[in-house]
């Protein structure tokens, strides 16, 4: 069962000038940082705000690494902007397993590692109204590095 909106992904040329108007427009701060290889993607996640199923929501922020990445296809069709939405599950794979049986088309057979150690998958976004959206299940508090 989807519980929240867990983060708004948003595509952007450089993630440090990006935080910056976050930081200095909102007062939004990055809580965590990393490079995902896999996805070769560099990204911050900045904390909105804490959920009542004890996850938080946040805005990600994506600089690709390389060109050939989704991310960096994406910018270089799409320019700066909103580049997909991801919903917190507790179990990521019964819920792929579920909206695949609806006839959505799941992006990944088995979840992927995702920012913090989450587990995450991708639905299509023809099959979403033209939305890329994201399932994810976040790491237990124990297992999520700062």
């Amino acid at each position: 069962m989807l519980t929240r909106i867990d983060h708004i992904g948003i595509a952007c040329f450089d993630l440090d000038k990006t935080v910056e108007f976050y930081r200095a427009t909102y007062g939004f701060e990055v809580f965590h940082s990393e490079v995902n290889e896999e996805q070769g993607v560099r990204e911050a996640m900045l904390k909105i705000n804490e959920t009542s199923d004890g996850g938080a929501s946040y805005l990600q922020l994506l600089e690709p690494t390389r060109e050939d990445s989704a991310v960096g296809k994406w910018l270089a069709k799409n320019g700066e902007g909103v580049h997909h939405i991801a919903f917190g599950t507790a179990d990521v794979d019964a819920d792929a397993a579920d909206i695949r049986d609806k006839g959505v088309r799941v992006l990944y057979e088995q979840p992927r590692r995702g920012s913090m150690d989450s587990r995450i998958t991708f639905l299509h976004p023809k099959d979403c109204h033209g939305v890329l959206t994201e399932l994810v299940t976040s790491a237990s508090p124990e297992q999520t590095e700062h």
